[in-house]
């Protein structure tokens, strides 16, 4: 019985500490990033966790891409992300390459697909 105690504590307390570590990388999203002619702020927000608003572009200027929480996922995070171009929801999954590049790849339901990588700029 004590190791089933200790073994469930153990799960406990890695699955807090990927949770924790979630927390930190959707964090590392808050900023200016920049895909094709699209300039997107992402900033904290209670209920999706980040909201990324198109402040700048050929269109769809104040659309929240973020539609969905984002939920963790493989190292990645998965959601309803709205196109800052033809402003649909994908089904998608961002993955961060790395501080200053985030790389969303998603469809929609009815099969349109799109990747892009957006790039910090501020």
């Amino acid at each position: 019985m004590k190791n089933i105690i200790k073994a469930f504590l153990a799960i406990s307390i890695l699955s807090m500490g990927q949770s924790a570590l979630a927390e930190t990388k959707i964090e590392a999203m808050v900023g200016t990033w920049k895909w094709a002619d699209f300039t997107i702020r992402v900033g904290k927000c209670d209920k999706t966790k980040v909201c990324a608003k198109v402040v700048s572009g050929p269109k769809n200027v104040g659309l929240q891409m973020i539609q969905s929480k984002l939920t963790p996922a493989d190292g990645s995070f998965v959601g309803k992300i709205a196109h800052p171009q033809t402003g649909n929801t994908y089904n998608s999954k961002i993955s961060m390459l790395s501080t200053d590049v985030w790389h969303i790849d998603g469809c929609t339901d009815a099969n349109v697909c799109a990747s892009g990588d957006f790039k910090r700029v501020q």
